[in-house]
């Protein structure tokens, strides 16, 4: 057995043999191997203010920077990732592929894209592996848009349905040209939010005519390219699920449910779409911290442990953050959404800055492979908890202590014997 902890006040990803100390709390784990979801991987977004982040330092700490995310040991673990479909509000600027009301989608061109590619390319690298990406757009060209702008909200003019589904056809293959294969995309990032940056709203009746669209048009294509549906906060996933899936064909298009952390905490419904949909899958496609860089926030990381245990707990597949690499403003971001992300970039010294979200998160993503299964367990009191059966047949546990005080943990299931203390505000990721 192998314990790797991270505390508020002990360090980060510290391997020990065995932890048993004294502690005034003392619960029970219970571990057996029924079988729940299996899990996809880990991963953040390759924004263009990642992008841009990773130009402004020397090749070597580009490398290093990359290698902590997507190296297989050495790093985090990274196996999935996240484009977004011409600008978004973590672009320089907001831009789109094609020429002004071109319907012939002729002038189409992805060449802007080409730094984001090239950190994918680099990444995959590093990985050793290909990349799962997912891309979502954040609103189509402006003139096919009732307000006439990608800003603000708007929505898709019914006669763009097609044109819009062919345009973002065009932008798969043009990936898949340049060595990077969309595995996925969601319909509409955030298709509730009117923001000062780019976006766009449907309804769920507008939603599910964009599903039926895309899945025809993929179809007559011959694309595999999986669509998930939603791409929005916990809060109403399932009335937004249930709506599209009541529909036969656009259910039969409908790979799974993506959704994000900006709510209150709404993890019951993340649990109600899981139980009614079990033959969909559940992906989390952003979450942030707003408001800055927040360098060396412990809370921030506490914030990523909280969410990643309880949405994985509740039956989600795979965790994708948000930016991978902002710099010490909290961006670039060009209507100054400025957020933090795990790792930052310190421009001027060139140097990485590992946020301690960072290491949180790798206490899932380093550890847990893909195709792993959760396992079912069970603990009554206040630590969180999950287990997993990984594709070698090993078993690892991850533990989450959000009190002030130290918490004793014991196992006595089977063949997964342990004894362990979990110290205030610490995580541990146990492997059999």
């Amino acid at each position: 057995m192998i314990i790797i902890e991270s505390s508020k006040n002990g360090g980060f990803l510290i391997e020990k043999k065995h932890i048993s100390e004294q502690a005034e709390k003392h619960f029970i784990l219970h571990i057996d191997e029924t079988k729940d979801q299996i899990i996809q991987g880990f991963g953040g977004a390759f924004t263009e203010a990642s992008a841009y982040n990773l130009s402004r330092v020397n090749k070597e700490v580009r490398r290093s920077m990359l290698e902590a995310y997507f190296h297989p040991t050495r790093g985090a673990g990274y196996t999935m990732g996240r484009v977004s479909i011409h600008s978004c509000d973590f672009s320089i600027q907001s831009y789109d592929y094609v020429d002004a009301y071109d319907e012939t989608l002729e002038s189409f061109d992805i060449s802007r894209d080409q730094h984001i590619i090239d950190m994918i390319l680099e990444a995959q690298a590093i990985a050793g592996r290909k990349i799962d990406i997912i891309a979502s757009p954040w609103s189509p060209p402006f003139w096919m848009k009732t307000n006439g702008s990608m800003i603000k909200g708007g929505e898709l003019k019914p006669e763009y349905y097609r044109l819009w589904a062919l345009y973002i056809i065009k932008f798969i293959k043009a990936y898949e040209q340049k060595g990077v294969i969309i595995d996925a995309i969601t319909v509409q990032n955030e298709p509730l939010a009117n923001q000062r940056w780019e976006s766009c709203i449907y309804d769920h009746e507008q939603e599910k005519q964009m599903v039926i669209h895309l899945g025809r048009a993929f179809e007559e294509a011959g694309l595999s390219t999986k669509i998930y549906i939603w791409d929005h906060n916990r809060d109403v996933m399932y009335e937004r699920a249930k709506h599209i899936l009541s529909d036969e064909e656009a259910a039969s298009y409908t790979y799974g449910v993506a959704f994000h952390w900006y709510d209150n905490h709404a993890f019951d419904n993340v649990k109600k779409t899981h139980d009614a949909f079990p033959d969909k899958h559940l992906l989390f496609t952003e979450g942030c911290q707003e408001n800055g860089p927040h360098i060396g926030s412990y809370d921030v990381a506490e914030r990523y442990g909280i969410n990643m245990m309880k949405d994985i707990f509740n039956g989600t597949e795979g965790y994708i953050d948000w930016n991978l690499f902002l710099d010490t403003t909290g961006g670039p971001n060009h209507v100054s959404n400025l957020c933090s992300s795990p790792i930052i970039v310190d421009v001027f010294p060139e140097k990485m800055i590992q946020n301690p979200s960072y290491f949180y998160i790798s206490h899932f993503s380093k550890y847990i492979k893909p195709g792993a299964v959760r396992i079912h367990s069970e603990l009554e009191g206040s630590v969180l908890h999950n287990a997993f059966k990984q594709p070698d047949g090993s078993i690892v546990i991850i533990l989450l202590n959000t009190e002030d005080s130290a918490i004793k943990i014991s196992c006595n299931d089977n063949d997964f014997g342990f004894e362990t203390t979990l110290q205030g505000h610490s995580i541990q990721t146990i492997i059999f």
